[in-house]
């Protein structure tokens, strides 16, 4: 089993920066890929970044190209999302998730076994 839990949302200016932690507990945590995804309202989940269990492979969304960075701290099990450039359409409830399958974590439709609480996410314009 794997718990996680997110922190470092929170209300920002547009054009600014967060970085958001998924701290991660479970032994099986340090085999797996971890990924975040967003939900804003009335819309479906989305998927912005994942890391492989290594912390040297990573895969980014198309709304994350470019602003969002994916980082991974093994001894800490912890994986970090570094958004800079914030607009307001990131504003969403931002979910880690992990798996032992990659292909879960990155592939359309894909279902994570590992979901955190989600941190909320504001940009004001």
């Amino acid at each position: 089993q794997v718990q996680l839990v997110e922190s470092g949302g929170g209300l920002v200016q547009a054009g600014g920066s967060l970085i958001l932690s998924c701290a991660a507990s479970g032994r099986e945590f340090a085999d797996c890929g971890a990924a975040w995804f967003r939900q804003a309202p009335g819309k479906e989940r989305e998927f912005v970044s994942a890391i492989d269990w290594s912390g040297t492979g990573t895969h980014y969304g198309d709304v994350a190209q470019g602003r969002f960075t994916i980082t991974r701290a093994i001894s800490k099990n912890t994986v970090y999302l570094r958004m800079d450039m914030l607009v307001p359409e990131d504003t969403a409830i931002y979910y880690c998730a992990a798996d032992l399958n990659w292909g879960k974590l990155i592939s359309v439709g894909g279902k994570p076994d590992y979901w955190g609480q989600g941190t909320q996410v504001t940009v004001s314009s």
